[in-house]
């Protein structure tokens, strides 16, 4: 009887918080949803899979040990990487909220979702360049003669050459923007402070000088940065139209614009693959990247750099993961999809590197040196290396189409991905906006165009370097540490496993707990002072940037940390009580945390209110799923 009393007395308690969030969960409506798992599993491959598994992999595998670099990679895969990306996948599915709203589990982090929007929006200025780069080596690859392949054109020079082979010295790594912690000691030489040599003659290669003069047109330093480069800007403008009209109507067109997104780079990747094997020199260099160097294993930088990989490469913390996996049903099996979703990206990395060092290894054949000599990655594998390679096959106006539209589409899905994460959190924080979402977007669109045409000026490169250089460097390690401490330490490791079990009718593997808690946030941890220890001034290839742009560089890496600051002085600030109270409180969830769908949040907030049992939460997950 007694128990029966206190239940009926934990049920009106219910009641009575369930009355008290119903005019927002009114608000919050019905979430549309994926039309099919399917479009959200290749939304989220084609996320993960991007530009960086294609030009940034291939070459931080090889300089780490080749073959034996999979080690410490996959070991990394599977302890920072894979549980991370469960813990985001799992969060956006069980609240159904944007990265900025998921963090009413914890009001005193909250700043962590803007901070997140920030960097998307920065990301989105970033790689949309590179799409426009990509389209505008597109449109010049259905000329009669590829442009980058002569030195009879309006910018070469007197040290131009035609092909590797009249090289002394082939071209080792320009522009190496992979990340500011895994530039390359070999970077090329300028003598005039922006002309990029590497040979020992002096000789230029033909598409090294189209990137340079003509693509780029760039000037002498970050303090000349010149006018826009209208062709560049046509471009960027066409990518951003692109973008738009595939995520107007949110994820019901991301889906459908998917299946040619994420599926297409497999195509084009195994095309170029059975052609590389067949060139000279192919399978020399396919050995190549695969060859272990098992001395490097003991080398704590080998380390550093595979979990660095496999975090920027998977996409945790970016808040994509958790806004698209917001649009699940509630009992979809986010344990599955995480796992599938992890191994699929990065075994994608792995093939792509095969791929990339067997054309690597014709190079190689060609210009008779080392392979060594041509591992190069970032803007100059892509825009330099791999045109050059592309230029002696058969048809090369075919095969460098097809590449370059690769480009395209393994930018455009991660494009897409930030996109929906940023719109997604303007429509969820401004209900009212929800039927002008179509405006939204294209307001959103517009400004982002306007804020990249920087990078389409003649010394836009500089910029985009300290993008690169700086964007990525802290946050991204910083956010996943604190969203391992906040879900493990603060709201609880056992009270998210709950909240797990509710949605797949069972708890989180005692492996993800432990990793969760302990290993992940440790091996963030260290990876994170690792690299504030080992920061380097930006370069780009021979150039020194100027003092006031680690200034700038400084400033870029500090916005998106600024919201995580002031939302934790404003839940403090809004508090009721002392500060010891007003601290206990902001760690709390408030009343907005929990499913979004009205029948998983009435059982939710049921199950939260009564006595905790094995029987009970077990009884509870099965009839709410049902």
């Amino acid at each position: 009887m007694e128990s029966d009393k206190d239940h009926h007395e934990s049920d009106q308690d219910s009641e009575e918080l369930m009355e008290s969030n119903k005019n927002n969960d009114k608000e919050r409506g019905e979430k549309e949803h994926w039309a099919s798992q399917i479009e959200y599993l290749l939304s989220m491959i084609g996320f993960c899979v991007a530009l960086g598994n294609v030009w940034r992999f291939p070459y931080i595998c090889n300089r780490n040990g080749g073959g034996a670099f999979l080690i410490p990679f996959v070991v990394c895969l599977v302890l920072c990487g894979l549980p991370l990306y469960f813990l985001e996948v799992a969060l956006g599915q069980f609240s159904g909220s944007s990265a900025t709203h998921v963090w009413s589990l914890c009001p005193l982090v909250k700043g962590l979702g803007g901070g997140m929007l920030i960097f998307c929006s920065g990301f989105l200025i970033y790689s949309t360049v590179i799409c426009a780069w990509s389209l505008y080596y597109a449109f010049y690859s259905l000329r009669t003669v590829l442009p980058w392949t002569s030195c009879t054109n309006p910018w070469n020079t007197d040290a131009c050459v035609t092909s590797v082979k009249h090289l002394n010295q082939v071209f080792s790594g320009v522009a190496n923007t992979s990340s500011q912690f895994s530039q390359s000691d070999n970077n090329t030489i300028s003598n005039t402070s922006f002309v990029i040599e590497g040979w020992k003659n002096g000789s230029v290669t033909a598409a090294e000088e189209f990137w340079q003069y003509k693509a780029l047109a760039i000037t002498r330093g970050l303090e000349y940065l010149g006018p826009i480069k209208m062709e560049l800007a046509l471009c960027l403008l066409a990518s951003w139209v692109v973008v738009f009209l595939c995520i107007v109507k949110g994820v019901r067109s991301v889906g459908k614009a998917v299946y040619v997104t994420a599926t297409l780079p497999y195509v084009i990747l195994i095309v170029l693959l059975v052609r590389g094997l067949t060139l000279p020199g192919g399978t020399d260099g396919a050995l190549f990247y695969i060859t272990p160097n098992f001395s490097k294993l003991l080398d704590i930088q080998v380390w550093l750099e595979a979990c660095l990989q496999v975090f920027y490469s998977l996409g945790p913390a970016w808040g994509c993961i958790i806004t698209m996996s917001s649009y699940n049903k509630f009992n979809t099996n986010c344990l599955r999809n995480a796992v599938l979703c992890t191994f699929v990206c990065e075994g994608t990395s792995m093939f792509a590197g095969l791929v990339i060092f067997s054309i690597l290894g014709f190079m190689a054949h060609e210009a008779d040196v080392p392979i060594m000599d041509v591992v190069s990655s970032g803007p100059g594998l892509g825009f330099v290396i791999y045109p050059e390679v592309l230029a002696q096959l058969p048809l090369p106006q075919l095969w460098s189409f097809i590449f370059f539209i690769m480009l395209i589409m393994l930018a455009l899905d991660s494009i897409f991905s930030a996109a929906e994460t940023v719109i997604t959190a303007i429509v969820d924080e401004f209900r009212f906006l929800l039927k002008w979402r179509m405006l939204v977007t294209a307001v959103y669109c517009s400004v982002s165009f306007l804020a990249g045409l920087v990078l389409t000026t003649e010394g836009g490169v500089y910029v985009f370097q300290l993008l690169d250089w700086y964007l990525f460097s802290i946050f991204l390690i910083f956010c996943g540490f604190m969203e391992c401490v906040v879900v493990s330490w603060i709201y609880g490791v056992d009270r998210f496993s709950d909240d797990i079990q509710m949605m797949i009718g069972r708890p989180a593997p005692l492996f993800f707990k432990i990793t969760w808690c302990y290993v992940t946030p440790a091996m963030l941890l260290t990876t994170l002072i690792v690299t504030l220890t080992q920061y380097k001034p930006p370069t780009y290839g021979k150039y020194v940037f100027p003092d006031y742009a680690s200034a700038i560089g400084w400033c870029i890496a500090a916005i998106p940390m600024m919201p995580v600051c002031l939302m934790m002085v404003v839940a403090i600030a809004q508090g009721k009580g002392d500060i010891r109270q007003r601290i206990k409180t902001s760690l709390e969830p408030d009343a907005a945390w929990g499913p979004s769908n009205a029948h998983y949040r009435t059982c939710y907030l049921k199950k939260r209110k009564r006595p905790k049992s094995l029987k009970r939460v077990f009884i509870s997950s099965v009839s709410c799923r049902s």
